[in-house]
């Protein structure tokens, strides 16, 4: 059995927290304020969803090695050691997973009753993620994107449809909570 834990103690959160402050998260401007609000208001959305605790801080740490929609980063690729011995394997993984996403090779792929290829934007390489890590990407992704455009109103009316088509195929595979702030959110200038 590995020595690295796969889920963070609780108390572990005020550490998180502070690694990524001292990584220039609090001092990064993002929508909303800064990128660290950014990020504690992301976990705080898919804690309120009723998401595993691996989720959760996968969220708040979502992009630690920048994304493809926000490039700057806080951790050097080499240096994932770093957050994983701070988050644990499993959660690294799932933070990897989404900062690794290309969008423009993934999201078509995203279609209801078959699980996509992703494509790795770091390696190029095509990978099929688990259905658990599908669905852990897909929670990030609807916590992250709603939280911008809840506090960018050009990118919310630029993209947010765009958004719920995206997900709407794939909602099986999203909590009902989730589902549902998509819904409220994004469904009706969507659903026209």
């Amino acid at each position: 059995m590995s020595e690295i834990p796969t889920e963070p103690a609780s108390e572990n959160r005020s550490a998180i927290e502070t690694f990524l402050r001292d990584r220039g998260a609090a001092a990064m401007a993002h929508p909303g304020g800064t990128l660290l609000e950014h990020l504690i208001r992301v976990s705080r959305r898919l804690a309120e969803w009723g998401v595993r605790p691996e989720v959760q801080i996968a969220g708040l740490c979502h992009a630690t090695y920048g994304t493809d929609g926000f490039a700057p980063s806080l951790l050097d690729l080499t240096d994932r050691a770093v957050l994983i011995e701070l988050i644990g394997e499993r959660t690294e993984a799932l933070v990897y997973l989404y900062a690794s996403c290309d969008r423009a090779a993934t999201y078509p792929r995203l279609r209801g009753g078959e699980r996509p290829v992703f494509r790795d934007r770091f390696t190029q390489a095509d990978l099929q993620p688990a259905e658990a890590d599908l669905r852990a990407f897909l929670e990030i992704t609807a916590a992250n994107e709603l939280d911008v455009f809840r506090h960018n109103e050009d990118l919310a009316a630029r993209y947010g449809p765009a958004m719920y088509r995206l997900l709407e195929p794939v909602r099986s595979l999203l909590s009902d909570a989730a589902w549902e702030a998509v819904r409220r959110d994004l469904g009706t200038s969507s659903e026209v």
